[in-house]
């Protein structure tokens, strides 16, 4: 069943929210009432469905009318005439093969047009979450990086202080100034992506955010209840919308294919005339009037002998357009059933690189530890804590990726899937439990 899109009023009143949505749902309900791309799809939906309705009226009566009023003054004539007259016509298809199927043709592709809109539901949704996903990263990265400047901004003073006391050589100082330049750079560079993550949310909800909701430290994420991955791929080849749309294309262009050998056949039609009309003489020195009154009704039958070749050209261009939607269906169903397989495999790989990266964090931030308290005794050099500072930083930067790539493999594969709606966002928002806000300079 075509699932719907949210309800407009509450997208109406999300139109006015304020700025500082607190979670992802409260974030994709704003895109879903701000996003252009959405409401192009929207339009574009209601513009094939209008072809059905105009395909339909080819086959209901045409009725028309028409009324004239002339006057007549003749060279070498005393006197005028004049002429009123009405008519209505009334014409009704009996029998047209190319417009019904023209007709079936329409609907099969309004149908696929209500699934376009859906997948474009669906990548809405997964465009927010990830832009989201994005944002959260980038502020971790920031963090991160600030904590290894001021990490390499100590290590560097305390390498000055050692050399000023003869305790250092010089190569110890100029390493810790240069891990430290490179840190302040990477600070630069992390603000300046999460000044455009921010830029790249707005860009969807129409308007900034910069209050959200992240991952706790200790989430621990699980596979999603609906089995293998032979299991989720029978799913997406049934209910992923753009496959399905795909199919009532193909269906479309197999009926456009019947309409256009259908002109070869005659067509039958009915059609029901009337007539009202009066002419006035004006001669000296009286008036003439002579009213008149009729109507009609005929079967007329046409019967198409030659074209010029102009029908066998549209069959072959249909049967060419049928052929593009069948290459484009199996086109369709390989990639959806490859990219579900590798969202699924992601997804349980992903499982285990967050518990690896969380070690991995753990141990890192040990050997920093160690190295710290090494050098203060003496066993480690300067270098040696700024080689465990930089494997931090990476660690904490590799932790964050890896858990929100858990998030957004998740909804690539319940998209694939044909499963992604309004409840899987907020199924994942359930897991955000901590709040975030963008730097004071980030906002400005």
């Amino acid at each position: 069943m075509l699932r719907r899109p949210l309800v407009l009023s509450l997208a109406l009143a999300l139109a006015s929210a304020p700025a500082f949505a607190e979670d992802l749902m409260q974030t994709y309900e704003l895109a879903r009432a701000n996003d252009p791309q959405i409401s192009i799809a929207e339009s574009e939906r209601l513009s094939t469905r209008e072809r059905a309705v105009q395909a339909r009226a080819q086959l209901l009566p045409q009725i028309s009318g028409s009324a004239s009023l002339d006057r007549d003054h003749s060279a070498g004539v005393t006197g005028s005439t004049r002429r009123r007259s009405y008519n209505a016509q009334l014409n009704q298809s009996l029998i047209d093969l190319s417009a019904i199927s023209n007709l079936r043709a329409e609907r099969d592709y309004s149908r696929a047009a209500d699934y376009d809109l859906e997948a474009a539901s669906d990548e809405l949704i997964s465009r927010t979450a990830n832009a989201y996903f994005d944002v959260l990263v980038a502020l971790e990265t920031l963090n991160a990086a600030e904590a290894a400047e001021a990490a390499f901004q100590k290590q560097f003073d305390y390498a000055d202080k050692r050399l000023e006391v003869g305790l250092a050589p010089i190569t110890d100082v100029h390493e810790a100034r240069a891990q430290y330049d490179a840190a302040r750079a990477r600070t630069i560079l992390a603000r300046n992506a999460l000044q455009d993550a921010y830029q790249a949310l707005a860009e969807i909800t129409g308007t900034p955010i910069y209050a959200l909701r992240a991952l706790p430290e200790d989430f621990k994420p699980e596979l999603p209840p609906g089995g293998d991955a032979d299991a989720w791929v029978q799913r997406a080849l049934e209910s992923n919308p753009s496959l399905v749309a795909s199919q009532y294309a193909v269906r479309g262009a197999e009926h456009g294919v019947q309409g256009a050998r259908a002109a070869h056949l005659p067509t039958l039609g009915l059609g029901v005339t009337y007539s009202n009309g009066a002419r006035w003489y004006s001669p000296q020195p009286g008036e003439v009037a002579v009213s008149s009154e009729g109507h009609g009704i005929g079967l007329t039958l046409n019967v198409p002998i030659f074209a010029g070749g102009a029908t066998q050209s549209r069959v072959r261009q249909a049967i060419a357009g049928r052929d593009i939607a069948l290459d484009r269906l199996e086109q369709g169903r390989r990639a959806v059933e490859r990219n579900t397989r590798y969202a699924y495999q992601a997804l349980v790989a992903g499982i285990s690189e967050v518990e690896a990266r969380r070690l991995a964090l753990v141990s890192a931030q040990s050997a920093y530890d160690a190295s710290q308290v090494g050098l203060e005794v003496g066993t480690r050099t300067v270098i040696d804590v700024l080689i465990n500072q930089q494997n931090l930083f990476s660690a904490r930067q590799e932790y964050a990726e890896a858990r929100y790539n858990y998030l957004r493999n998740r909804l690539l594969l319940e998209q694939a899937a044909g499963t992604l709606d309004a409840g899987t966002v907020q199924d994942l928002n359930r897991l955000l439990t901590q709040d975030v806000t963008a730097p004071a300079d980030v906002r400005q």
